[in-house]
């Protein structure tokens, strides 16, 4: 019997490293639902080995690239595809390869839709090589957003019939819903990305500085990975620095069981970034009956709700962030009530399932329009 399904090649990032992009191209390459619906190839865009590595020009990471190009060109010409998805960067010298394959895809007739998991067009507008690259990058192809916020992001390059929108999903915890740890004598804030300074991991220190001058009886527990940004050692002399050794704690990076009992044992999530486009890490926070607090970043307002599973700071402002965790540190039953109503959003709109049924309905579309 002749297959009839839609072929799609998938060219996108895959663990290691550990990242959100890495852990959603997971996600497709591993759903059942994806592989049933369409016949399906995969080929991992990564050329960096760990978190370390990303951003960094590598002569290894140059002869990858060589062999990837090399891969998807013969895989294109035996597989013929119905249409090539992949998961471009914004912005450095991982978009111009990105640029590099996208435009070798077009040439070689293929539909491309590129999903993006990162932002930063908008602040290279006034780059004329960036600008001149955006415009071709773009044109032909289809675009799907993790958010109707990150639109404005695209605008200048991407019409609105290029576009769709699919929000990420994260797959149920292994956990049971009420499986809390015993109440804490004090509140646990918790913390969990790769290290960053962009994801306002220093503006929460200055916070909880603030808090302790003030006489608040907690601890912030911070979890995640080494970066070339911000390593175990300059964490530890920041928070020697602002004096907050004994309500800071850092556990270096946590998976599986062990990120699940951090979040088990918190009281609140924190995540004040100031560079992000949809982070998964709320979703699983919202998973854990956790209050979120974070800012209005890229397609975060999505996700958090104000004075409903969450509440706002400004972003990069210690004192606005100071300012919401004194009311939720002040109100056990609020904390409860954001918590609950965190929980009921993520199985009302961000379930793995949810976003695999989007994703494949988005798929099958391209897969049968023409651009």
């Amino acid at each position: 019997m002749e297959n009839t399904k839609p072929k799609v090649l998938f060219i996108l990032h895959l663990p290691p490293p550990v990242h959100g992009a890495a852990m959603v191209g997971k996600s497709i390459h591993d759903s059942i639902l994806v592989n049933e619906t369409f016949a399906t190839r995969y080929h991992n865009l990564a050329t960096s080995a760990s978190l370390q590595e990303i951003g960094k020009f590598r002569f290894r990471k140059l002869f990858d690239f060589i062999g990837l190009c090399r891969n998807v060109r013969r895989e294109v010409r035996a597989f013929n595809p119905d249409l090539v998805y992949i998961t471009p960067n914004a912005t450095g010298l991982a978009f111009f390869k990105d640029f590099l394959i996208v435009q070798s895809l077009k040439r070689m007739g293929c539909r491309v839709v590129m999903h993006f998991h990162n932002k930063g067009f908008s602040s290279k507008r006034g780059n004329w090589l960036y600008n001149f690259c955006y415009k071709r990058f773009f044109s032909g192809t289809k675009v799907i957003l993790l958010s109707k916020y990150l639109y404005d992001d695209v605008r200048a390059y991407v019409s609105e019939s290029q576009l769709f929108v699919c929000h990420n999903g994260t797959a149920p915890i292994g956990l049971s819903a009420h499986s809390r740890e015993a109440a804490n004598t004090e509140p646990h804030l918790l913390f969990l990305s790769n290290l960053m300074e962009s994801k306002g991991l220093f503006c929460l220190l200055e916070a909880c500085r603030e808090l302790k001058l003030k006489g608040y009886q907690f601890v912030c527990d911070i979890v995640g990975a080494e970066t070339p940004e911000v390593s175990e050692a300059s964490l530890h002399r920041q928070i020697a620095l602002m004096g907050v050794e004994n309500v800071v704690r850092y556990h270096g990076k946590c998976y599986g069981e062990a990120k699940e009992k951090m979040f088990a044992q918190s009281d609140v999530f924190v995540f004040p970034s100031y560079n992000e486009a949809f982070p998964l890490v709320l979703l699983e926070a919202m998973q854990h009956h956790l209050p979120i607090v974070s800012t209005r970043e890229g397609g975060i307002p999505d996700i958090l709700k104000e004075g409903e599973n969450g509440l706002f700071c400004n972003k990069k402002d210690a004192a606005s962030l100071a300012r919401v965790l004194e009311r939720l540190l002040d109100d056990e039953d609020l904390r409860r009530q954001m918590g609950e109503q965190g929980y009921k959003s993520y199985q009302e709109k961000f379930t793995l399932r949810h976003f695999e049924e989007n994703m494949t309905r988005i798929l099958l579309e391209c897969a049968s329009s023409h651009s």
